[in-house]
């Protein structure tokens, strides 16, 4: 219950930014263009709050928390008096009006900048994508990608960490081929091409480098106790650090995996470990603890493995200057609109499968996982969301930003403002377009949730 809230909080807060700074654009610019703003609203439906500013703009916060809007004067839906009609929306020329409307959508690349300079400024976590296992006839094995080989670019993204690496395979969607610069365990950069025509990807159940065959790489470890915490199961028992598990009641053990998984089965049982110490080997009883988990009981020791130690530099702090932060921001948002605009376009042409279209509930959860690993990680997921909505808006449909701004265009070219009547039927045309994508988003998360 407490995820579930936790959840919901996160995906209020992160909508309420994104919404916030959509609409705050083309507020801003309104102003500026010299129209009168009626109404600046963050949600819909009724307000939950409300205060009217002495220039007679309403503010206010309302209970859908769904989206926002910007009611500016105009006389196709007011009344407006003479002295007013020079400051209402319509009676603007068609470049403000184009400039009020594509404010929106900027604002969002803008936040993403903004959101992106900081997280770099602030430094984030990271892990090199370093290749771990790769598996054999796969598609990874076939282009002759080696286990320990860093991943430097997937044709032009550079990819830094494992997010940059799903980033450019994900561009890569739909090719035929995508070209993987490596740096080798001899350190010498070399170029593999991968033939991803018929890569077949499911993003329920894998992950895009997964599905080639290729695995994040962990350090080697052994069955040998490198730490055994006081008080424990272990420690009760007399296991010592430098025993290495050889069986338990007579079942042999050969990694450290099968050891975890014989313990985590066996909560509260008296086990006879078989170790060996010193060269010797010797048989330790051992009462296995019990532990609560979200999935039941389960066994544990309290002990941690030896393992081999981490390549220099591979776990590193991402992190840049004010200047330079700002640039790498910039980039990445670039990246993030490249990337968006590809997987519409390859959603267009059934490249990718209308089931990846992610609903509120996906959302939800994505800003609520995000949330809790971390604010820098909270930073990326508010940046991915921000370019996304930016790109969405501009799509060509009348009920979107971009429907607007294509109305604009033809105005332009025209001379003359495209009538009411079609715009009145492409207006109903984009929003049953609009609305069955997102009943097919919100079906797609019942499903994903349900089952």
């Amino acid at each position: 219950m407490l995820e579930i809230l936790w959840y919901a909080l996160s995906f209020v807060v992160t909508l309420g930014i994104l919404v916030a700074f959509h609409e705050f654009g083309h507020f801003w610019v309104a102003r500026r263009c010299g129209v009168k703003v009626l109404t600046f609203s963050i949600g819909f439906g009724r307000p939950v709050w409300q205060r009217k500013a002495k220039d007679g703009t309403v503010y206010q916060v309302s209970i859908i928390p769904l989206g926002g809007y910007v009611r500016m004067l105009d006389e196709r839906v007011d009344d407006v008096p003479d002295a007013l009609k020079g400051v209402s929306f319509n009676a603007q020329s068609v470049y403000k009006r184009f400039a009020i409307v594509a404010a929106g959508p900027i604002a969002n690349f803008v936040l993403a900048v903004a959101v992106l300079w900081l997280m770099f400024g602030v430094g984030v976590p990271t892990v090199k994508p370093v290749v771990g296992e790769v598996e054999p006839d796969s598609i990874a094995e076939e282009a002759g990608i080696q286990k320990g080989s860093e991943i430097l670019y997937i044709d032009d993204v550079e990819t830094y960490d494992w997010q940059q690496v799903q980033l450019g395979l994900m561009s890569a969607i739909g090719n035929e081929q995508t070209t993987i610069t490596l740096r080798t365990t001899d350190q010498e950069e070399v170029t593999r091409v991968l033939n991803i025509e018929n890569w077949q990807f499911d993003p329920e159940t894998e992950s895009t480098f997964g599905s080639l065959g290729i695995s994040v790489y962990q350090p080697e470890v052994y069955t040998v106790l490198a730490r055994v915490e006081a008080d424990s199961p272990a420690a009760l028992a007399g296991l010592k650090e430098g025993d290495d598990v050889l069986a338990i009641d007579g079942q042999r053990i050969d990694d450290w995996r099968s050891l975890q998984q014989r313990i985590a089965e066996s909560p509260g049982a008296l086990l006879d470990v078989l170790v060996l110490r010193d060269g010797e080997k010797t048989t330790v009883p051992v009462k296995i603890g019990e532990r609560d988990t979200e999935n039941g009981v389960i066994g544990y020791l309290g002990v941690a493995p030896k393992t081999d130690a981490l390549p220099e530099g591979y776990v590193y702090n991402h992190q840049y200057g004010v200047f330079s932060g700002l640039l790498k921001g910039a980039e990445k948002t670039w990246e993030l609109m490249v990337v968006s605009v590809k997987m519409i376009g390859k959603l267009l042409t059934g490249d990718v499968s209308v089931k990846n279209l992610a609903g509120p509930l996906s959302i939800a959860e994505g800003a609520g996982v995000s949330a809790s690993n971390g604010f820098v990680y909270f930073l990326s997921f508010l940046a991915l969301l921000s370019v996304n909505l930016g790109i969405i808006n501009l799509l060509p449909l009348p009920v979107l930003d971009g429907g607007h701004l294509m109305f604009y265009c033809i105005e332009w070219l025209k001379g003359k403002p495209v009538s009411e009547r079609v715009q009145d039927i492409c207006y109903r045309i984009g929003g049953m377009l609009v609305f069955a994508l997102m009943a097919l988003a919100i079906s797609n998360d019942i499903i994903r949730f349900a089952f």
